[in-house]
């Protein structure tokens, strides 16, 4: 009797790809030992633990490598080793790259916010919470499976929630992290639902086969279904910051300490971007009719109220300059939901995703090496506002230059080329769609955008009121700033490296 059971169990055991879930993993494992190793470092060593922290998110980055040689899978069905839970093919790759990338460019930043505010900021609870949250947001893109997908965004996100209310005895933070807490939470709980009716309509969570059974669900699941897609993309419509869901955003940037801020305005978006395109091109394209004009619609919805929000900041405000890169977040993400609602009406989605991908890794390097400038001068500056930036220049040449690049390539002007090149792939997808009222709403943004970005780049160079203030640097500050700025600078030099970066069979 026990004979035919042996063959049995053996078949129900897998084994592991551990190269394949590698870069996740090795986030996850260093930052439990970031988090042991912070009971027993003595209080003026506990920058060792930062640098680990940096050490860590740089091997995971590196372990990447490896994996470009083929698309690779892991926790797949016993009887189908073609329906799996995790897949490393390009598309995860090129958002884990731009997840751990952005990732260890914040840790860096942190490394020097840490060593200014230690009172206020615990630094092993802070470095554990921040790996956490890039393993799960390395997670996400290779899930292949709702349940994981989910899985995937809690870990993400709930880090997130503590880190942005971590500085002690800050009301302002504290806030922040309820506004910030409460909507995520709502978003879950909205996505699911629609989760757990497109389970009831298909019974199956792998996105593959979501895919082929919901095309033939029984009339009776029919509506049990398309209210599983309305909730599901309203869900991550919360978690991507589109507009009528981005309430969050301005008071979340202003409360949390600068490198979260940066953090969550890229690795946050590619995050909630990346499960979009997951659950509505690989998993529901057979309701490209429902869910490709819904957001068509918050893509301009977005980009519009993003820009006007921005275009309102008062530049002698408190934070004005967070709370301005906090809006041309949300315009950004209007921009980055134009080819993911193109890829409903195109004959290639896959072409149109690579234009978000694209535009994606664009705005990581420059919005991340804008807060990097903005953490130079909130050193100094504590109110951090936009005429906090007057005559820059004359004080730290080098970073004003950079700042006003980086603004330039937000705005898609030259030298920004990679900017421009990123928004003309954008508009080129929507026209390519037949979105032609699309290209044209997007069109008026840019130019509306144009006008806080100059008139921030204009304030650098203008004479300042007193005598400069010199800014000291210190080294991670520095090399964060000189990474995004070297990596603007060389894909403006090549901009056809992003989309050869992108153009490949992304699922």
């Amino acid at each position: 009797m026990s004979s035919p059971a042996q063959p049995l169990a053996a078949s129900l055991v897998q084994s592991v790809d551990w190269l394949a879930i590698a870069p996740p993993t090795i986030a996850a494992v260093v930052g439990l030992v970031v988090l042991v190793a912070d009971l027993f470092v003595a209080e003026n060593r506990k920058t060792l633990l930062g640098w680990t922290s940096v050490a860590g998110l740089a091997a995971a980055t590196l372990m990447l490598l490896p994996l470009l040689d083929g698309d690779r899978s892991t926790f797949c069905l016993t009887g189908d080793a073609t329906v799996c839970s995790y897949t490393a093919d390009r598309f995860t790759l090129v958002i884990q790259f731009l997840v751990l990338g952005g990732a260890l460019l914040a840790a860096l930043l942190s490394v020097t916010a840490l060593k200014d505010a230690r009172k206020e900021l615990p630094e092993g609870e802070y470095w554990f919470l921040l790996l956490s949250s890039a393993a799960g947001a390395a997670l996400l893109p290779a899930s292949r499976d709702l349940a994981t997908l989910i899985v995937a965004l809690e870990v993400a996100s709930l880090p997130a929630f503590a880190l942005v209310g971590l500085r002690y005895g800050d009301r302002k933070s504290s806030e922040a992290a309820l506004k910030f807490f409460l909507s995520s939470v709502t978003a879950t709980a909205v996505s699911l639902m629609g989760i757990s009716f497109l389970y009831a309509s298909t019974g199956t969570l792998y996105l593959t086969q979501v895919a082929d059974r919901i095309q033939n669900v029984d009339g009776q699941l029919h509506t049990l279904a398309q209210t599983g897609v309305v909730l599901t993309l309203v869900g991550f419509a919360f978690k991507t910051a589109a507009v009528p869901f981005h309430f969050w955003v301005p008071d979340t940037y202003v409360g949390a300490p600068l490198p979260i801020a940066a953090y969550l305005s890229v690795i946050g978006k590619a995050v909630g971007f990346s499960g979009l395109i997951l659950v509505t091109v690989v998993a529901l394209p057979s309701y490209a009719d429902v869910w490709g004009p819904a957001l068509a619609v918050l893509a301009a919805l977005t980009m519009t109220v993003g820009n006007v929000g921005a275009l309102r900041q008062q530049a002698t405000r408190a934070y004005s300059a967070v709370r301005l890169l906090a809006w041309s977040s949300v315009g950004q993400a209007g921009y980055l939901l134009v080819p993911i609602a193109a890829a409903a009406y195109s004959g290639d989605a896959e072409k149109s995703i690579g234009s978000t991908v694209a535009y994606a890794l664009m705005y990581g390097a420059v919005n991340l090496g804008a807060f990097a400038v903005a953490a130079l001068v909130g050193r100094t500056k504590s109110l951090n506002r936009v005429s906090d930036y007057r005559g820059l220049y004359a004080s730290s040449p080098l970073s004003a230059l950079l700042l006003a690049f980086f603004l330039l390539c937000l705005a898609g002007l030259p030298p920004g080329i990679i900017g421009l090149f990123a928004k003309v792939t954008v508009f080129s997808a929507a026209v390519d769609a037949g979105l032609g009222w699309l290209a044209v709403i997007m069109a008026v943004n840019v130019v509306i955008a144009l006008f806080y970005y100059l008139q921030w780049t204009a304030l650098l160079f203008r004479a300042p009121e007193g005598e400069p203030e010199k800014h000291r640097v210190p080294a991670p500050l520095t090399a964060a700033i000189a990474l995004t700025g070297v990596l603007g600078i060389a894909l403006s030099g090549a901009p056809q490296l992003v989309l050869r970066f992108t153009d490949t069979a992304l699922f």
